[in-house]
């Protein structure tokens, strides 16, 4: 059996819990910060209290098992720079601001001295003000100019839903300015006769990367003016941009950064990042340019209750028969229930799409049975009051769900990380986090939208069925006595620099003098690309020599493909959309499919097409699909022997296969049945690193086969974990596969592979550096002082074996056995292997 580091799907089967009273507090677990108080609120419901009212009733208590309380904090204010206009500082007092904090105004102050600047305070504390104020002020005088356009700003956010929202706090913030501030989104729901007028005639144009990328800079003649005015660009939770992904965004920013020097312009760069480690070296590679940072989070905080809750054993058991734990999906949903009907407004994060629904549904059902039984008294409008929302929606569904969010008219949601961003949905009281979202960074970003009006708040991580989430909640120094992660990228990986050097040369042709612009590695690379007829040189600049557009042939965030559309047969209606990458698990036939809390069954999934048709049904049962991953040797490019081992780098082939999907009681969880599916299987063509033990070393490391899986899935995990401190990568850009027999290396095999199509660099550095890689791994599992595998050794967060099963005191006595045969400098390539080993060009 192979073992592989995927990410996870949602198979949750849901055990029923009726809807508890909750009119009576009972005592909590014992809180490890006694020190930290709690408050009280004459307005809302005191968080501690609300925590005691959801834990009552019989066993609900026991189900907490730590209580953290960070205490309110004071605010420090200070006075706006004096050069904001006094037309942009009298509408932010409009607005009910007097006076800023101490970090927006210093912030602003570095963007209006010409300095780039990243605020990195937490979440609710301002950073919007902090970079509109001088953003504002630029417009303004802009539109005093005699000539021209004017200033002109550009936001770049991550989400389509964070771009819109800010225009709207844009809107409503500049609106005593008149017609000064020419605010819009510029996306891909952007209707086509809309954008015309944008380019034209917007002078703050809110965006995304990618669209930056596919539509601006190509683009770059028509939008001219625009770029000839650029005052600032505004970096918005600048902290997600890591990893592959934000190593293209960095390149791409240099692109914009290029042509903007090409019409005479140098824009401020102003980022904002409420969760980031070593916020300034993070811009600083993002954007190339030296950067500010502004970390010293000056504004209040309500005080805020953090539990972490452990859904109860039920009466169910395994295929091993071990007792199953109640999941995740319906603990959180009896949670929102519960926090509907005491008239709470709240947010339950789910980590995906379907789990979203299935929560709101459950919600709905629940809060219309409560309505029933009370009779008359019954307030029948709460169901209406929770809804759900996810990407694959529709826009103007997407709009209205923010909106109503807003205004209060919804009071629950359960959502994907769609909303985790900075999305301005003041006045929530609750939040619950349905499962540990993988990181410490995402996981006090969700807890932050409680909370964002100063007031006390409630969040409780709601552990899921999973060995990486029990061991969270009953370890809570691991979440609340750690910094969160760094934001690593790296915008020198060829991989990545390649095919920008190539949409760069089309946009106009590269110098020598551009070459400091992209990084030392551009230089290097330029040949390659020429050799591969992708650029030409001629006299002093290098040119794009192909028809089609070099931007058509990068995707920024690696997800590819065309979205799967969901249209409903009967009427023809698009309900939404499904990711090319996911539609094989979420519609492929007979799948069943909700949205906005209507079921649909899958008729047919038209893959060529890209379309599922799908009729409004009412099944008992809810599916979930099975699939197998499985991984095959290409070609072995470097291979050196380590003892009897050996350790190899080249090319993979990474094949999932959807086989089947279970048909399972929506209530129970009891498995009605299995069908098998006739779908084609999916590849990814990468590279990889790859190690071998043999029965001899097994023998030594005193590794039998019952616990073979385990030592060498745990030493996959703990491998992929630590790649980052050698190789400039996220551990979502890599995936690994562990088998106890391969059948191209006939030995027990660890893989760990790019997550990218070609490679994107980080496994020819891990086969570099494996001595030190490998060393550092054992290390790391090793001295970890718990007793069979945590977080911080060998569990990961996107292991799609449910971390089962890992052996810790194995893995640790097999990577001892197979650094015995290391060689001095391990993975170092023979000679003339160099030129084998250059990066592909797109």
């Amino acid at each position: 059996m192979a073992f592989n580091h995927l990410p996870a799907g949602v198979h949750d089967a849901l055990v029923p819990l009726s809807v508890m009273p909750v009119t009576h507090s009972v005592p909590m677990a014992k809180n490890l910060r006694p020190d930290r108080p709690l408050t009280d609120s004459a307005s809302r419901p005191a968080p501690g209290a609300l925590l005691s009212r959801l834990a009552a009733g019989p066993s609900r208590a026991s189900r907490i098992t730590h209580t953290e309380h960070l205490p309110p904090r004071a605010g420090r204010h200070a006075l706006w720079p004096d050069r904001i206009r006094p037309e942009v500082l009298a509408a932010v007092r409009a607005a009910g601001i007097d006076r800023p904090w101490a970090h927006q105004a210093r912030a602003a102050e570095h963007a209006l001295d010409g300095e780039s600047v990243v605020v990195a305070t937490g979440t609710a504390s301002g950073k919007s003000l902090a970079y509109l104020t001088p953003v504002l002020s630029a417009l303004l005088d802009g539109s005093e100019a005699p000539n021209g356009r004017g200033a002109t700003a550009l936001y770049l956010a991550p989400t389509k839903a964070l771009a819109a929202d800010q225009c709207r706090a844009v809107k409503e913030l500049s609106q005593p300015l008149g017609h000064s501030v020419r605010a819009a989104v510029h996306d891909g729901d952007t209707p086509f006769e809309e954008r015309e007028w944008i380019r034209l005639h917007a002078n703050y144009v809110l965006t995304n990367p990618d669209m930056l990328h596919r539509a601006v800079l190509p683009s770059h003649p028509r939008w001219s003016s625009f770029l000839k005015s650029l005052k600032y660009v505004v970096v918005d939770e600048c902290h997600t941009y890591r990893g592959v992904f934000g190593s293209h965004v960095a390149q791409v920013l240099r692109r914009l950064r290029r042509l903007c020097a090409r019409y005479g312009s140098s824009p401020v760069f102003l980022l904002a990042s409420a969760t980031a480690a070593e916020p300034a070296v993070a811009a600083r590679r993002l954007t190339g340019l030296p950067v500010v940072e502004v970390a010293d989070d000056a504004s209040p905080r309500g005080e805020l209750v953090f539990a972490l809750w452990e859904p109860p054993l039920t009466e169910l058991h395994g295929e091993k028969g071990a007792p199953v734990r109640r999941t995740a999906t319906a603990e959180a949903a009896d949670l929102l229930t519960d926090l509907t009907v005491q008239g709470v407004r709240s947010v339950t994060f789910v980590r995906s799409r379907r789990g979203a629904e299935l929560i709101s549904v459950i919600a709905q059902e629940r809060l219309a049975e409560v309505a029933s039984a009370a009779g008359a008294a019954g307030d029948r409008s709460l169901a209406r009051r929770v809804a759900a929302y996810r990407g694959g929606y529709l826009p103007e569904e997407r709009r209205a769900l923010e909106r109503a969010l807003h205004s209060g008219e919804l009071l629950g949601l359960a959502a994907t990380n769609a909303l985790e961003l900075g999305v301005d949905i003041s006045g929530l009281d609750a939040v619950v986090i349905a499962g540990y979202p993988g990181t410490r960074a995402s996981l006090w970003q969700q807890a932050g939208r409680a909370g964002r009006s100063g007031q006390g708040a409630l969040a409780i991580l709601v552990a899921r069925d999973d060995p990486l989430d029990t061991f969270l909640v009953h370890h809570p120094e691991a979440l609340f006595d750690r910094p969160v992660e760094s934001t690593v990228l790296d915008p020198d990986n060829p991989y990545v620099l390649a095919p920008h050097l190539c949409a760069a040369a089309e946009e106009l042709p590269l110098t020598d003098e551009d070459l400091a612009l992209f990084g030392p590695a551009a230089g290097e690379l330029l040949p390659q690309l020429e050799a591969a007829k992708l650029l030409r040189r001629r006299t002093k600049a290098w040119h794009w020599t192909r028809r089609e557009r070099a931007a058509d042939l990068t995707d920024i965030r690696g997800e590819g493909g065309r979205p799967v559309q969901v249209v409903e047969s009967g009427t023809g209606r698009l309900l939404g959309t499904v990711d090319a990458s996911a539609a094989h698990t979420a519609v492929h036939e007979g799948a069943v499919h909700l949205h906005q809390g209507r079921t649909y069954l899958v008729r047919s999934l038209d893959l060529d097409d890209s379309v599922a048709l799908v009729e409004q049904a009412a099944p008992s049962y809810t599916t979930v699909a099975r699939d197998t991953t499985s991984i095959s040797v290409l070609e072995t490019d470097t291979e050196v022997p380590w003892g009897d081992g050996r350790l190899c780098f080249g090319s993979v082939e990474v094949t999932n296969q959807v086989v089947s999907f279970l048909r399972r009681r929506v209530v129970t969880g009891e498995v009605l049945g299995e069908t098998k599916l006739d779908l084609p299987p999916r590849t990814l063509r990468t590279r990889a690193v790859w190690w071998t033990v043999t029965e001899d070393q097994l023998d030594r490391a005193r590794i039998n086969p019952e616990i073979l899986g385990g030592a060498l899935h745990a030493a996959e995990h703990a491998s992929i974990g630590m790649l980052p401190l050698f190789a400039t990568c996220d551990r979502w850009d890599i995936g690994g596969v562990s088998v106890p027999l391969h059948p191209d290396t006939l030995l027990p095999t660890v893989f760990v592979y790019d997550g990218h199509p070609g490679g994107a660099g980080f496994a020819e550095r891990a086969f570099h550096t494996a001595g030190d890689w490998l060393t550092a791994t054992r290390q790391a599992i090793a001295s970890c002082e718990c007793e069979a595998g945590c977080p911080s050794c060998i569990q990961s967060p996107k292991c799609g074996n449910g971390n089962d099963p890992l052996h810790k005191r194995g893995a640790v006595r097999l990577l001892t056995v197979l650094l015995e045969g290391a060689p001095a400098q391990a993975g170092e390539p023979p000679a003339g292997e160099a030129d084998r080993q250059a990066p592909p060009v797109p």
